[in-house]
């Protein structure tokens, strides 16, 4: 398919994606075809989401929001607040990786007793303070996390990536394509208008199941959603070629919290030589996923998200962090559902509402990278704003399971290691300041069953007959049924196939 240009002035900037539809295509647009098979217009684009993502140095992605930074200091006629941390990491084999902001540098004690997950929020603000959307006094207030996250402290926050899925992706790029088309009526070049930070697009919400059972499903299916979508995904593919800083990742690729940690999680960044954390807002709650990668993110709604995509921080209140501790192995026949209703229950009963979790200690290392997912995925439910899983071996072996290079992962563990952001549980361990403690011995953990709707009421397996009965007694409501004893043990006959 080739490059099509800008779509014209259209009304369709509306935040309703139920709205789009009711709107006359532009005509270019109509006139895109969707064959099936290889030739559809989206062939190719996840193995160049793969390359894309896994190079330091991609194109498109390379450099946006430095080059913003480095015109907006010229501009200003001052230098980085924090020129004088800026430190090069060498290769081991010779030369560097590139060059980041070191917070040993600052050589402030009080750094070495922050939260893995404060530091990222560190990090970030030191690299884009620039004296006016982030001040050296947002810088002191992370360091005096201990003393300022009690009193609410505001601080802002600059991700390094924003996560889309086509639902809240389509209006987002209706409104970059409409502020292109006011920018060209005004005479000026449209092509100015693309996201500042990286923006990487999911298409996973449009599937409709109508071919089940046969062996040509998937594929009839999939031409299904070509042909309902045709317009959508036409637009979408438009803006995945105009817009500089924005990967669309094609339908029938996987849900965009799985592509976002097998794919699309960096980990680490290198932009044109400089070094950071990856971190991520969604327009999805359960963005959260990500934090099992030792990638920090959460959910936000979509004018958050189209707010960070054009340059602008994050206001948050200074969170506080819930040390959980975890000890031991689970036992065999336990699954990761039994771990996370456990750990959800207890942190329903401690409250973590607006707060961070990390979790921490050496039971870590005995923990999947798919079980520590699920945890964090849970995170809406326990009503943390993430649950956070710092990297260790386990992050970098999925990563190389996953199909990062090993170079890139050896990059990813130099940098965090550099910059005290590694736990390797071969060393040992400084205590880190938490705004409050949790434990649990994996060792404890029983199977278990939960919900419907409520998973912190938790019920073990062992007790499910006893649960059950109490359930006939109580009276009429939530696990309540109020059945008198006398019917209890009714007996009903019926027939089945004749017997």
């Amino acid at each position: 398919m080739k490059l099509l240009p800008p779509p014209p002035a259209s009304p369709c900037c509306s935040s309703d994606p139920s709205s789009h539809h009711r709107l006359p295509p532009p005509p270019q647009l109509r006139r895109v075809a969707f064959p099936p098979a290889a030739s559809r217009p989206f062939a190719g684009l996840l193995r160049a989401a793969r390359v894309r993502c896994s190079s330091s140095t991609s194109g498109r992605v390379r450099g946006s929001v430095a080059r913003f930074q480095r015109s907006r200091m010229a501009a200003s006629g001052t230098e980085h607040a924090y020129n004088n941390i800026l430190t090069s990491l060498p290769k081991p084999e010779g030369g560097e990786y590139g060059k980041f902001y070191s917070l040993p540098a600052l050589n402030d004690p009080r750094i070495d007793k922050l939260p893995y997950s404060i530091r990222i929020l560190l990090e970030s603000a030191i690299r884009n303070c620039d004296g006016f959307q982030v001040t050296k006094n947002d810088v002191e207030k992370i360091i005096d996390w201990e003393n300022t996250s009690p009193k609410l402290a505001e601080i802002p926050f600059k991700p390094a990536r924003v996560l889309l899925q086509d639902f809240t992706g389509v209006p987002a790029v209706v409104d970059l394509a409409a502020m292109r088309d006011a920018l060209a009526k005004l005479g000026s070049d449209a092509n100015k208008i693309n996201p500042l930070v990286p923006v990487d697009l999911v298409i996973d919400h449009s599937v409709q199941v109508d071919v089940a059972r046969s062996s040509n499903a998937l594929q009839s299916n999939m031409e299904l959603e070509f042909t309902r979508n045709r317009e959508r995904f036409g637009f979408l593919k438009w803006g995945s070629t105009a817009f500089q800083n924005m990967l669309v990742v094609p339908p029938g690729s996987g849900i965009v919290h799985q592509v976002n940690l097998e794919y699309l999680g960096r980990v680490v960044f290198n932009t044109d030589g400089i070094m950071y954390p990856d971190s991520v807002v969604g327009t999805d709650s359960h963005t959260t996923m990500i934090d099992g990668l030792g990638v920090a993110g959460w959910g936000v709604g979509g004018i958050e998200a189209e707010a960070t995509m054009l340059g602008q921080p994050m206001s948050m209140v200074l969170p506080g962090v819930v040390g959980f501790k975890l000890t031991g192995k689970l036992r065999n026949g336990v699954t990761a559902t039994d771990l996370v209703l456990t750990v959800t229950q207890m942190l329903r009963k401690h409250g973590v509402v607006g707060k961070f979790v990390e979790f921490h200690g050496e039971g870590m290392g005995k923990l999947s990278l798919a079980d520590r997912a699920t945890i964090a995925n849970m995170s809406p439910e326990y009503g943390a704003t993430m649950g956070f899983f710092p990297v260790d071996h386990v992050t970098l072996d999925y990563l190389r399971l996953t199909g990062r290079s090993d170079e890139t992962v050896s990059m990813i563990e130099a940098y965090l290691r550099a910059n005290n952001m590694f736990v390797d549980y071969n060393e040992p361990q400084l205590e880190r300041v938490y705004s409050s403690y949790l434990a649990l011995d994996l060792d404890e953990v029983e199977p278990c069953i939960s919900g419907p709707k409520r998973p912190h009421d938790r019920v073990t397996l062992k007790d499910m007959k006893s649960d059950w009965h109490a359930c006939l007694d109580n009276k009429v409501g939530f696990k309540g049924f109020a059945v008198p004893k006398e019917q209890q043990d009714k007996v009903v006959k019926f027939d089945f196939n004749g017997q």
